[in-house]
């Protein structure tokens, strides 16, 4: 799975348009990294610029940044409304898709320490990176702004976690951290300011004050009337969407607006949104309306649906969701290949691809047929009737299907690691020991790659033998060579395995493996039987 990190640094800067241009290219001549936003603010003089990457690239494209700021903001000239006390006042990293908090505190260490280093800057952490109560909020460490750092930076408890101890006047400090995605996001009540106040109130984290909290945690909320739209507003900022996520802010506006007789006229998200935030929205009304939607676009669409975010401005997916606008790297070739490439690719002079990679493949064709026969009874009026079963049937053929077509790739790029490994010097004792272990750790990933095939598609069975039984008799032949591919698949990457675990030095791993591979082509030729024969008896 792929990792997504957001990395919003404020720059003390809002105002000359080529030193912002200038920061804004060092963001984006960063490999791996891609800028979506840039936002300078002439009254603040300050600049916001949001940008996503691998963990790697936004730590790399924030130092990028910083070294460019260095060079041209002096912060001995700057004056503006908001508070700071650097250059590059804030660094927080953002987890995004498929990291942790954890991960992103690390960043935000790493940046700190490099920055640090190579800059020769001082570093602050705080939020969710700091540990010091006394300096982990914004708020404390900017206590006296930029103007006020003389004095308490060479002082023990404000000696920076990274970096000099001491004042640098043309670049003062910088807060490196980690905070939660924040999202922020408009519910349009057709009403007034104040009755929009009010279900703020009823739903913030504050509530209204002592002794009297609001219903949702982690978000703030208040009310407000738009003179461009004529409707009023709750203005909410979600803190953590993973606590409260926009369609429980959604749901609860709804519920007090019909408290108050007053009409919700959809929704407003401002900025950007992960991807999960908005399938969390689309599976709560999938299980709330008994729906049955695997199709991940349908899913947004669903969401955008139902919270209304088309209702003030269109909402474009590709636009807004993150996860959309970053552009997918390769990492399937093979995959990706036209079925004619693929198959003159793997008739060439070259060893890969090869049995592995075809094994995966036709595995995926077995599931997909399977799924198939799913959907061409799904829906028909004449098989209402099998309707549960098929919505039980079909997902975990439609999930393993999606996982063995990177099983393509993953089987040539273990064989390829393996090769590279043969190819390392052994010209001397410490080579060849290294070269040794490579070849062994090599061996061991192009046997557990094939292994994992074997396992997913082994999870098929039970839904394929149920749709011999229920499916649609029409599709009987699609469903008998989806048995025998998933059957042939099995078997292919099964050989793959015993091919390569002959070779493994390691006695318990070699022993393990292929007492579990050997049941699963066991019970693949078992169960293939078992779904042909359903097949043949039944007389549709």
């Amino acid at each position: 799975m792929r990792k997504i990190v957001e990395c919003v640094p404020n720059f003390s800067e809002g105002r000359d348009a080529k030193v912002i241009e200038a920061i804004a290219e060092a963001i984006r001549k960063t490999p791996g990294c891609t800028l979506l936003d840039v936002d300078p603010g002439k009254s603040t003089n300050r600049t916001v610029y949001t940008f996503v990457g691998s963990p790697e690239a936004v730590v790399q494209g924030a130092l990028n940044s910083a070294r460019t700021a260095k060079e041209l903001i002096d912060m001995r000239k700057h004056s503006g409304e908001h508070p700071r006390i650097g250059a590059m006042d804030v660094c927080p990293f953002v987890p995004v898709a498929n990291v942790t908090m954890e991960e992103c505190v690390a960043l935000a260490k790493e940046f700190g320490r490099r920055a640090g280093e190579e800059l020769g800057i001082p570093i602050y952490l705080y939020e969710e990176a700091s540990t010091n109560p006394a300096r982990k909020s914004l708020r404390q460490i900017r206590a006296g702004e930029y103007e006020g750092l003389a004095a308490r930076i060479v002082t023990p408890e404000w000696k920076p976690d990274f970096g000099p101890a001491e004042f640098i006047p043309t670049w003062g400090a910088t807060c490196a951290g980690a905070r939660f995605f924040l999202i922020a996001y408009n519910v349009n009540i057709l009403g007034t300011k104040e009755q929009a106040h009010r279900i703020a109130l009823n739903i913030r984290e504050q509530g209204r004050g002592a002794g009297q909290p609001g219903r949702l945690k982690a978000i703030k909320a208040i009310g407000w009337y738009v003179d461009e739209y004529n409707m009023a507003q709750v203005s909410i900022n979600l803190d953590n969407y993973k606590i409260t996520p926009p369609h429980v802010a959604f749901e609860e506006c709804c519920k007090d607006a019909r408290a108050l007789n007053v009409a919700v006229c959809g929704s407003e998200l401002v900025g950007l949104i992960p991807l999960e935030a908005m399938l969390m929205a689309a599976e709560y009304y999938i299980e709330k309306e008994n729906l049955f939607i695997l199709d991940e676009r349908q899913k947004i669409r669903l969401a955008v649906e139902r919270l209304g975010l088309n209702s003030v401005s269109r909402f474009e997916p590709e636009k807004r969701i993150i996860e959309y606008m970053v552009a997918e790297e390769r990492n399937e070739p093979l995959a990706s290949m036209s079925v004619r490439r693929f198959v003159e690719v793997l008739g060439s002079r070259t060893p890969a691809p090869g049995g592995g990679s075809a094994s995966a493949l036709i595995a995926s064709m077995g599931a997909g047929l399977g799924a198939m026969v799913g959907w061409m009874t799904y829906g028909k009026r004449k098989f209402d009737d099998k309707e549960p079963v098929m919505r039980r049937l079909i997902p975990p053929l439609d999930a393993a299907m999606r996982e063995l077509i990177p099983m393509i790739d993953a089987d040539t790029d273990a064989f390829n690691d393996y090769i590279a490994a043969a190819g390392m010097p052994h010209d001397t004792p410490e080579a060849a020991a290294a070269r040794h272990k490579a070849m062994q750790a090599g061996l061991q990933k192009a046997v557990e790659v094939p292994l994992t095939t074997m396992r997913i598609a082994d999870r098929c069975w039970p839904a394929m033998e149920e749709m011999a039984v229920h499916g649609n008799f029409a599709s009987k032949s699609d469903l008998e060579v989806g048995a025998k591919a998933l059957e042939t698949g099995i078997w292919g990457a099964y050989k793959n395995v015993m091919i390569n675990l002959g070779n493994i030095e390691d006695a318990d791993f070699r022993m393990r493996i292929q007492a579990e591979a050997e049941s699963i082509v066991a019970r693949a030729k078992e169960k293939c039987i078992s779904v042909l024969a359903v097949l043949d008896a039944r007389r549709e």
